[in-house]
């Protein structure tokens, strides 16, 4: 098995946002959810910045602007910049005006955030197929119709190179989950067939994108999902920390593959101002805080009893390592429930 495979979270004697020099903040599921800050994440993050730590915002949401981001966030009591922020349209711009001539006209089907980003790039954005675009590219817009997916699918049938901001497939909103930009990726992949380049999150250009806006040098990945955040800080070869206010679900955490397990799993963004607990090595099985959690055969066991994090911990612990650099496929609901997670 290789040695790199992670097979527990890690602990931390001081606080993340001692450890780190740079948050690389996820926003949907982490500082808010639609239009709503997450409890707690304001004045987490205050604190976090007020202790010296850099914050900075990385989305796949290639809807808005950066400053209307910063905006929101400075809203919510965060003062946020600009430059403080930034997105997958930036990072697919930027992918795209490596490959086509200065001044292309590019097939832009999403929000006002993709159209900057292109022209940032010294690209032109246009609305139909027949523009002769050079390239075709998706971001997210809740606003989108039918007709703009279709001239996406009508340039795609045309063999014009194809581009994603993001493939997520859903998005946080107040009111629940709800379809995200790699849903209305498909419906073009439906009609058109073909596979688009992306460059959001989880994929290197966002990370690239990442890096050369902020200059982190040792950055913190913090976000809630595990395909997207989590994954690309693997492939971005830098620690991350889960925390559980958006859509993964502690079941999704036990039987995550090695390029879906954190560094770290916390409640919410308070996890960034606290040392991580250790997790130890007990026996057979695993011990955080007051629990002990054990792979058995097919059943996941615990005992114990402490705060249902810590028991998340120790179940990770022992899930992680009897999956090995696959996933854990047994039943985690009893062993969940035992610790009132």
């Amino acid at each position: 098995m290789d040695e790199q495979v992670r097979r527990r979270p890690e602990g931390s004697r001081h606080a993340l946002s001692e450890a780190y020099d740079t948050a690389l903040l996820d926003l949907d599921g982490v500082v808010y959810a639609g239009g709503q800050a997450i409890e707690h994440a304001v004045e987490s993050l205050t604190r976090a910045r007020k202790g010296g730590m850099h914050l900075a915002y990385v989305t796949n949401n290639a809807a808005r602007t950066p400053q209307a981001v910063a905006d929101q966030l400075s809203g919510f009591g965060l003062p946020t910049g600009a430059d403080d922020v930034i997105t997958s349209a930036q990072a697919v711009a930027r992918l795209i005006s490596e490959q086509v001539p200065a001044g292309a006209r590019v097939l832009a089907v999403g929000g006002e955030g993709l159209w900057v980003a292109l022209r940032e790039r010294g690209l032109v954005p246009v609305r139909s197929a027949d523009d002769d675009p050079a390239a075709v590219v998706q971001g997210y817009d809740p606003t989108l119709g039918w007709e703009r997916l279709a001239e996406a699918a009508y340039a795609v049938q045309r063999g014009v190179p194809w581009f994603a901001s993001n493939t997520d497939l859903t998005i946080p909103k107040e009111r629940g989950i709800a379809p995200g930009n790699g849903a209305l990726v498909e419906v073009v992949r439906i009609a058109a067939g073909g596979t688009p380049q992306v460059a959001g999150k989880p994929q290197p250009p966002m990370h690239r994108e990442t890096v050369l806006r902020t200059g982190a040098r040792r950055p913190l990945v913090i976000g809630d999902r595990l395909d997207t955040d989590i994954e690309g800080a693997c492939n971005g070869e830098v620690d991350s920390l889960l925390v559980l206010t958006g859509v993964t679900t502690p079941a999704e955490l036990l039987a995550a593959p090695p390029q879906h397990r954190p560094a770290y799993v916390d409640e919410d963004l308070r996890g960034l101002l606290a040392p991580q607990p250790e997790v130890t090595a007990d026996g057979d099985g695993f011990r955080c805080g007051g629990w002990r959690a054990v792979a058995d055969g097919d059943a996941l066991l615990v005992e114990g009893e402490g705060t249902p994090v810590d028991g998340l911990r120790a179940l990770c612990a022992a899930a992680w390592t009897a999956a090995g650099d696959g996933s854990y496929g047994a039943d985690t609901g009893p062993a969940l429930a035992r610790i009132g997670s």
